[in-house]
């Protein structure tokens, strides 16, 4: 089976709060790891969309990442805005850890599912959007089709760390790309606390669009295949 969980945040140290957003985050590292061990088996995929660490440099993004490779499954990650650690792919894969598998400019193959997917950024209807946003999102898009390009198969999940909408609730370009390769499943996070209004999920123009953020599933995985 295929589960999604995207915004673990964790930190080994206990120094970050995400209690900002919300009593939703109390004790949070403890329930994940708990839920996960309630659902997931070793025969499971999990797919995690960004923001996995709170950890600056990959050293110390490695013990939270050992964390998730002890846990039963194979997982998939992604990174999100606050993914600084996040280096190059052979960095990553030279950390060893043989559960994790890290999702850029590639994809992987789960049971009957191409995974795709690339972190994607804030839309450009927002106030603050400006000519250095504008080179992320066009990278951040070229990156998505890479990934489409790279698999072969039609039968797609998508993975999106930044929700792809428009300010004005409309769905955006990362939306018609996925469109455009005809994407089964389509699924997000970044939304927390009062941003859950801002979700939109359910079967939109064919695609089956998910909100996988950690406090608006109660961090407990998603099935999603």
């Amino acid at each position: 089976m295929i589960y999604a969980i995207a915004d673990l945040h964790l930190d080994y140290t206990e120094e970050k709060s995400m209690e900002v957003f919300g009593e939703g985050w109390a004790n949070y590292q403890a329930r994940i790891f708990e839920n996960w061990e309630k659902k997931i088996t070793d025969k499971d995929t999990v797919l995690i969309p960004g923001d996995i660490s709170w950890a600056m440099d990959i050293k110390n993004a490695k013990v939270d990442l050992s964390r998730i490779n002890n846990l039963k499954g194979k997982k998939i990650l992604m990174k999100g805005n606050h993914d600084y650690w996040w280096s190059s792919l052979k960095k990553l894969d030279e950390l060893n850890l043989e559960s994790l598998h890290f999702l850029q400019n590639n994809h992987f193959e789960v049971e009957d599912y191409d995974i795709c997917g690339t972190r994607g950024w804030i839309s450009r209807d927002n106030k603050d959007f400006n000519d250095h946003d504008e080179k992320i999102f066009n990278r951040e898009l070229i990156r998505l089709e890479n990934s489409f390009k790279e698999s072969k198969s039609e039968n797609r999940i998508v993975l999106l760390h930044y929700p792809p909408l428009n300010v004005d609730g409309t769905f955006n370009e990362f939306f018609d790309l996925c469109k455009k390769y005809k994407v089964k499943k389509l699924l997000y996070g970044h939304l927390h606390g009062a941003g859950h209004k801002l979700v939109k999920e359910g079967n939109i123009e064919g695609i089956e669009v998910f909100c996988v953020a950690g406090d608006y599933i109660d961090f407990m995985p998603v099935r999603i295949g």
